[in-house]
């Protein structure tokens, strides 16, 4: 009887071997064919929001939505991603799995905070297609931060390799080609009145830094700006037919001849936060 008991055992063990190495094999099959399907990208887009177009659909205040900070709000353009793109207009994500350390950034944490800040309350997708989860404050930081890297700074390889060289490289190119201080020097401020020539505002760009960027609207407002290097970070144009990555419902071809580029007003933009707007905790703010 006890030596059955022993078999059965072995047998069992033997099995959950084979069974641990086929799974383990399993797994590396998947990851090697998931690096053979994305080629290398072909050039790098800024992606910058304007913070007012998106502030006015703001509904709901958590400690994360830069809109809800009223007189500290932003009110220039921000980051919403460095994305490395093809030039049919379609672009890699989530190429190789990748461990966050926030150790590795923590001197980056107070410039992403307020040049790459989030604009809403809620989750964001992964790269399998889940929602990460919003708590504290210093946990919506970290996982923002970590899907960004995860969805497209792993993409980003050969030219940046690590998260660290991600997020410092995209606060570099911003600062270095701030396009608030292009548009502000050729006369367009931000103004809840004025309408100003779309074509006007891309010549500004184009002048500046010798590059024909995108733009995208909501509602007759710029809503995202986007700016197109090649992979040394010098510019260039951005692809006409590209597919513009976005969470707001915005589209080049919703830019109307004449556009504005409101001001942020919390009147504006949250309404009144004690009867309108409510204040919800991260976990419920989606």
């Amino acid at each position: 009887m006890a030596s059955f008991s022993v078999q059965k055992f072995l047998l069992l063990l033997l099995s959950l071997l084979v069974l641990s190495t086929m799974m383990l094999e399993f797994t590396q099959e998947v990851h090697a064919r998931e690096g053979q399907r994305q080629r290398e990208f072909d050039y790098f887009k800024l992606a910058l929001q304007w913070p007012a177009t998106y502030c006015r659909r703001t509904r709901h205040c958590c400690s994360s939505n830069a809109c809800c900070r009223r007189a500290n709000a932003p009110t220039e353009f921000t980051i919403h991603g460095l994305w490395p793109d093809y030039n049919d207009g379609t672009w890699p994500a989530c190429c190789y799995r990748s461990d966050f350390d926030q150790k590795e950034i923590s001197t980056l944490l107070d410039a992403l905070e307020k040049y790459w800040p989030s604009l809403s309350c809620g989750s964001s997708s992964t790269c399998h297609g889940t929602k990460g989860s919003f708590w504290a404050h210093e946990v919506i930081m970290k996982c923002r931060l970590y899907l960004m890297l995860k969805k497209h700074g792993t993409c980003s390889s050969p030219v940046v390799r690590d998260e660290y060289n991600y997020f410092l490289t995209a606060l570099n190119v911003y600062f270095k080609y701030n396009i608030t201080n292009v548009l502000l020097e050729a006369g367009y401020v931000p103004s809840n009145t004025e309408k100003y020539p779309l074509g006007g505002i891309i010549s500004a760009i184009q002048n500046a830094f010798r590059a024909t960027p995108s733009v995208a609207c909501s509602n007759g407002a710029v809503g995202e700006l986007y700016l197109c290097f090649y992979k040394d970070f010098k510019p260039r144009d951005c692809e006409i037919g590209s597919i513009i990555q976005d969470d707001m419902n915005l589209s080049k071809s919703s830019c109307p001849k004449y556009v504005s580029l409101p001001a942020f007003s919390p009147s504006l933009a949250l309404g009144d936060v004690d009867t309108e707007m409510s204040w919800r905790p991260e976990s419920e703010a989606i």
